[in-house]
């Protein structure tokens, strides 16, 4: 089912994407000030009351910030912060954060399947070094490294769109023997039980 959109919603995105193209054509930094709402409502042609909208949006994600007395300028964007911002309305019920994790165990079991005859001996000892290390973000190395093999760039922003959200769980779907298990399978070329390992952690 498509989803309407109210003519309203039209005005605001496209004075979002006005926006946008405006700081891009005038090469605007973090740090760079922009209009004031009057003069981006003449400049792009559009009501005062959309550009305010769309302009409070981009303060909400983090994209410009409004300093009392100086004006609107374009903030040191970091994408955490808009995936932070969202996880914490869209990962409010337990059930939405279990099928994030089931979602994403799946995700990674079929990266693991479709890397399973790109991975060479110095992969393998590149994947080891980081099981042996203790890092924080282990996981999100692991699979980068794998990720890097598949040469999808859609698959690779699907996984560190779910990747960012889960860290925002502070959860890890994984223990320490899961990774040590996957190598194995690597070096043993045992493909079947990529299967049996990641059913091991499904919910």
């Amino acid at each position: 089912m498509a989803v309407s959109m109210s003519p309203k919603q039209k005005v605001y995105q496209a004075v979002l994407n006005e926006i946008r193209r405006y700081i891009d054509e005038n090469n605007l930094k973090p740090g760079d000030k922009l209009p004031s709402e009057r003069d981006l409502a003449e400049n792009l042609q559009a009501g005062r009351s959309s550009v305010r909208e769309a302009l409070r949006a981009m303060e909400l994600l983090g994209l410009i910030e409004t300093r009392s007395g100086q004006g609107t300028f374009l903030s040191d964007y970091k994408p955490y912060q808009t995936v932070e911002l969202l996880a914490s309305f869209i990962l409010q019920g337990a059930k939405t954060k279990r099928e994030l994790r089931t979602a994403k165990v799946i995700l990674e079991k079929e990266i693991t399947k479709l890397t399973f005859h790109r991975i060479d001996q110095q992969d393998v000892n590149e994947m080891e070094m980081l099981v042996t290390e203790n890092l924080e973000e282990k996981h999100t190395y692991f699979f980068r490294l794998l990720l890097k093999k598949t040469d999808n760039l859609l698959l690779t922003r699907i996984w560190n769109l779910m990747e960012d959200f889960s860290l925002t769980m502070k959860q890890s779907n994984y223990d320490k023997m899961f990774y040590e298990e996957l190598i194995d399978i690597y070096i043993n070329r045992s493909y079947d039980a990529v299967e049996k390992l990641f059913g091991n952690y499904m919910e």
